[in-house]
Protein backbone atom coordinates (compact mmCIF):
# COMPACT_ATOMS: atom_id res chain seq x y z
CA UNK A 1 0.00 0.00 0.00
CA UNK A 2 2.94 2.64 1.24
CA UNK A 3 4.12 1.39 -2.54
CA UNK A 4 0.47 2.39 -4.37
CA UNK A 5 0.41 5.99 -2.47
CA UNK A 6 4.20 7.36 -3.36
CA UNK A 7 2.98 6.05 -7.07
CA UNK A 8 0.10 8.04 -6.77
CA UNK A 9 1.65 10.86 -5.11
CA UNK A 10 4.35 11.20 -8.27
CA UNK A 11 1.22 11.23 -10.37
CA UNK A 12 -0.34 14.16 -8.35
CA UNK A 13 3.18 15.61 -8.36
CA UNK A 14 3.31 15.83 -12.01
CA UNK A 15 -0.09 17.40 -12.57
CA UNK A 16 1.01 20.14 -10.72
CA UNK A 17 3.84 20.24 -12.12
CA UNK A 18 2.73 20.64 -15.65
CA UNK A 19 -0.21 22.87 -14.14
CA UNK A 20 0.55 25.03 -11.63
CA UNK A 21 -1.61 25.75 -8.62
CA UNK A 22 -4.96 23.63 -8.98
CA UNK A 23 -7.83 22.12 -6.73
CA UNK A 24 -8.61 19.11 -5.49
CA UNK A 25 -11.29 18.90 -7.53
CA UNK A 26 -9.06 19.51 -10.93
CA UNK A 27 -5.96 17.67 -9.55
CA UNK A 28 -8.55 14.37 -9.29
CA UNK A 29 -9.97 14.69 -12.60
CA UNK A 30 -6.51 14.88 -13.92
CA UNK A 31 -4.94 11.99 -12.26
CA UNK A 32 -8.28 9.77 -12.14
CA UNK A 33 -7.83 9.26 -8.52
CA UNK A 34 -10.28 7.97 -5.67
CA UNK A 35 -11.27 10.09 -3.08
CA UNK A 36 -9.40 7.80 -0.63
CA UNK A 37 -5.95 7.54 -2.38
CA UNK A 38 -6.14 11.51 -3.77
CA UNK A 39 -5.66 12.30 0.46
CA UNK A 40 -3.33 10.00 0.87
CA UNK A 41 -1.13 11.07 -2.00
CA UNK A 42 -1.79 14.96 -0.73
CA UNK A 43 -0.77 14.03 2.66
CA UNK A 44 2.67 11.85 1.77
CA UNK A 45 3.36 15.25 -0.20
CA UNK A 46 2.94 17.29 2.40
CA UNK A 47 4.64 15.70 4.65
CA UNK A 48 7.62 15.58 2.72
CA UNK A 49 7.14 19.53 1.90
CA UNK A 50 6.25 19.17 -1.43
CA UNK A 51 3.19 20.65 -1.69
CA UNK A 52 1.43 24.13 -0.50
CA UNK A 53 -1.77 23.53 1.00
CA UNK A 54 -4.38 26.89 0.36
CA UNK A 55 -7.83 27.03 1.76
CA UNK A 56 -10.31 29.60 -0.17
CA UNK A 57 -13.47 30.01 1.35
CA UNK A 58 -14.48 25.97 1.37
CA UNK A 59 -11.76 25.14 -1.91
CA UNK A 60 -8.71 23.30 -1.22
CA UNK A 61 -5.96 24.77 -3.66
CA UNK A 62 -2.94 22.77 -4.16
CA UNK A 63 0.53 24.17 -5.89
CA UNK A 64 4.15 23.29 -5.84
CA UNK A 65 6.10 24.53 -2.89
Amino acid sequence: MVEQIGINAGKVWTVLDKNGRLNVKEIKKATKLTDKDLYAALGWLAREGKVALDAVEKELFVSLS
